[in-house]
């Protein structure tokens, strides 16, 4: 027999506040595990967080949740969470693998270090950088008052995947700062430009609301017209599988191929407004049998696109993903932004609709660093003119390439600060470290980005008490202000700030409840909204249609010695490999292969034919830029001259359960940028090398092919044309 060891169920010395043992309570709170803010409602039993579901009072996610934010449970008790103040005693950047260089130290000798080289260095114009993960709110006001009050100007949010292209093209077309409302939910018909709305793209939550009722007939106005979707992207998608029609354009050609649409309208005389002649002028280069050989999409199916999209109202392109992340990306997602104008959709339901400002915070998007903002940083470095640089979880070690060698550039900066809950590759080069609560733990709020038509904002409250010696990310920045006599800064911590800022918000309510009874609705709401709208109208100007243009998109090397162009692509679970260290996303099986753990390579299978490797030959994936291994997986439903890794993987150090798993992709892309200085993710071409080994692939599924079984049989006669063993599903990609 086996005895196991004894073990006692301890109580509470001090109970936190609200318990009631046995009693089930549900705190409504934000999720920040990924941009899009969903609203979240919380279990908690004996003051310990049970269970994360979404909040149906929400706009964003109507009670629904993904993957991931079901998952921040384990962010919370994650047994790799650093549980209080760490000062290094070794060398910086050695081969430590956790916190064996580090020394514990208390939270008021740590504030005092900042502190005291903080006010050496007050007004010494960007000699301090605060590099920051995305953040909104009033605590993205706490960054820019904290800053401000320094005299720096090097505060720089960065996110590897910020949608700095559809940014640019909504500005550039438009003159709209924020990003619209993309109405998917009322749409009737929808092209997707490399958008993975389904998986990553923006607000997954919410677009997979709108997918779901439009294709069941189900929108605001119940006229029960199923929706039509078209996914158009070189490898597919869980959007692609999941639309009526797939089409494989060659990568770069996008925005080629929305211009042929669109010069087919205008032909066509769908389109009549006075800039008609211009128009006619501008898209003159694209037309059908051109833009056909230009993006390997036939000519009768792009004249079949037009006639639908033109025809069938209310329609809606969009675009991002690949398609946005080509050199010539801001070109692209004008062009598409281009086939809404000319249907008629702006400010219609179903279309585009502009958003207004967010209710509160700043601007998402006037702080978010580009690769080139990275490269300058990095550089500054170098040069030795930062002096202190204070992380706030963000990992650009590991999600910048390494032809960036940012890890090399942050050893020449004296101190660095992490504010980060985990050991990453960033924070392992810091000096000190003064982590964070998790954001169960803490006080914030949002806007989401991208709006939902009109500004909406939820409070987080702190749904348990804090597990380890941990500080909320606005209480050790309002420490830092209160020890350099910040006066822009007055408030004790980030709920006393919250409070104050949700004031300026009930004041301009037009109803006479007091303030302790709004904050109080707020919190047990969990969301609030204004019923106020961008009434903007749609004007482009003659010279933006006269420029209209997509240009070629650059790639890096050779066809003749990279044959292949790599499309990397956010894993729906570990994102860009934030996910990495929770177990229940490294379990969760891919939608589109069923792979579990490590890393892959999607090959088309008449490529892998070609190459004699087969499903779990492990191959060198080799660009201009630096070499990784990965074993092959062979994927029908991709073009023969793409291949197509996840993201996430590959991580050095981030615990247990990300450390020494897979590869990082990033790694080996090429600095080539598009317009907007960000990082041209799809423009990195790359060669293949067979090693002659094998490498195990962990798959929950089975296989989607016959294997020589002749499992699918002809249901109709030889006369009638028809077999049931059309490759609809999966689709075969074949060569051009």
């Amino acid at each position: 027999t086996i005895k196991h060891p004894v073990e006692y169920l301890v109580p509470y010395a001090v109970p936190p506040e609200d318990f009631s043992p046995g009693i089930a309570t549900w705190y409504n709170s934000v999720c920040t595990m990924c941009p899009s803010g969903c609203g979240i409602s919380v279990r908690t039993r004996e003051g310990r967080a049970k269970k994360i579901e979404g909040n149906p009072s929400h706009p964003v996610n109507q009670g629904r949740l993904c993957a991931l934010g079901q998952a921040g449970l384990q962010t919370l008790y994650n047994p790799d969470r650093l549980t209080g103040p760490l000062q290094l005693t070794g060398e910086r950047g050695s081969q430590n693998r956790g916190t064996e260089n580090y020394a514990p130290i208390d939270w008021g000798t740590g504030i005092d270090i900042v502190a005291t080289r903080l006010r050496e260095l007050k007004g010494k114009g960007g000699a301090v950088a605060l590099l920051s993960e995305g953040v909104r709110g009033h605590l993205g006001d706490v960054f820019e008052l904290f800053m401000q009050e320094l005299g720096s100007t090097r505060l720089l949010h960065y996110d590897f995947d910020f949608p700095h292209t559809l940014y640019a093209a909504n500005q550039q077309l438009f003159d709209q700062t924020q990003l619209p409302y993309y109405d998917i939910e009322n749409s009737r018909y929808l092209l997707s430009f490399g958008a993975d709305y389904l998986g990553n793209w923006l607000s997954p939550v919410h677009h997979g609301l709108g997918f779901g009722r439009s294709r069941h007939g189900q929108n605001q106005d119940h006229t029960h017209t199923r929706g039509r979707f078209v996914q158009i992207e070189p490898r597919m998608s869980i959007s692609g599988a999941a639309a009526d029609e797939w089409i494989a354009a060659r990568p770069g050609t996008e925005g080629i191929l929305a211009l042929g649409i669109a010069h087919h309208i205008v032909k066509e005389g769908v389109y009549s407004g006075s800039d008609r002649d211009a128009w006619t002028a501008a898209l003159a280069p694209y037309a059908t049998a051109t833009v056909a050989a230009q993006t390997g999409v036939p000519a009768d199916t792009i004249t079949h696109l037009a006639d639908n999209f033109s025809s069938t109202q209310p329609a809606l392109a969009i675009g991002g993903g690949s398609a946005g992340n080509h050199s010539n990306g801001v070109d692209t997602l004008i062009a598409v932004n281009a086939l809404n104008y000319l249907v008629g959709n702006i400010g219609q339901k179903g279309g585009l609709i502009f958003n207004p400002a967010p209710a509160f915070g700043p601007d998402p998007a006037a702080h978010q660093a580009s690769y080139q903002d990275m490269l300058e940083l990095a550089e500054a470095a170098r040069a030795g003119t930062i002096e202190v640089l204070i992380l706030n979880n963000t990992n650009p070690v590991f999600t910048l390439p390494d032809s960036a060698e940012f890890a090399a550039a942050m050893a020449n900066i004296p101190l660095i600060v992490s504010l980060s809950s985990f050991m990453d590759e960033s924070t392992a080069l810091a000096d000190l470290i003064l982590p964070s609560h998790t954001y169960l733990e803490s006080w914030g709020d949002d806007a989401p980005v991208p709006g939902v038509g009109f500004p909406a904002g939820a409070i987080s409250q702190p749904v348990v008490s804090p597990l380890y010696n941990t500080r909320a990310t606005g209480d050790i920045v309002l420490a830092l202000a209160h020890e350099l006599g910040f006066d822009a800064l007055p408030w004790n911590d980030m709920e006393e700030c919250l409070q104050a800022g949700w004031r300026s918000i009930h004041e301009r309510g037009s109803e006479d409840e007091p303030f302790e009874e709004f904050w109080s609705s707020v919190l047990q709401a969990g969301v609030w909204g204004e019923n106020t709208r961008n009434n903007a109208q749609a004007t482009i100007q003659p010279a933006q249609i006269k420029d209209l243009r997509v240009s070629a998109a650059e790639f890096s090397g050779s066809a003749d010695d990279y044959p292949f162009t790599l499309h990397p692509y956010a894993s729906n679970a570990l994102r860009d490999g934030r996910g990495a260290n929770l177990p229940w996303l490294q379990e969760l099986p891919d939608p589109m292969t069923s792979i579990v753990y490590g890393t892959w390579i999607e090959i088309n299978p008449v490529t892998a034919k070609e190459l004699g490797v087969k499903t779990g030959d492990l191959v060198e994936v080799e660009s201009s830029a630096g070499r990784i291994s990965a074993p092959v997986f062979e994927y029908p439903a991709i073009r023969p001259d793409v291949i197509a890794m996840p993201i996430g993987q590959g991580h050095e150090q981030y615990g247990r359960y990300a450390s020494g798993r897979g590869a990082n992709p990033i790694q080996i892309l090429a600095p080539i940028q598009s317009s907007t200085g960000g990082l041209a993710t799809s423009a990195t071409r790359v060669r293949l090398i067979p090693t002659g080994k094998q490498a195990r692939i962990i798959n929950s599924g089975g296989t989607t092919r016959e294997l020589g079984r002749d499992i699918v049989q002809t249901t109709a006669d030889s006369d009638a044309g028809h077999s049931a063993k059309l490759r609809s599903i999966p689709i075969m990609v074949e060569p051009s």
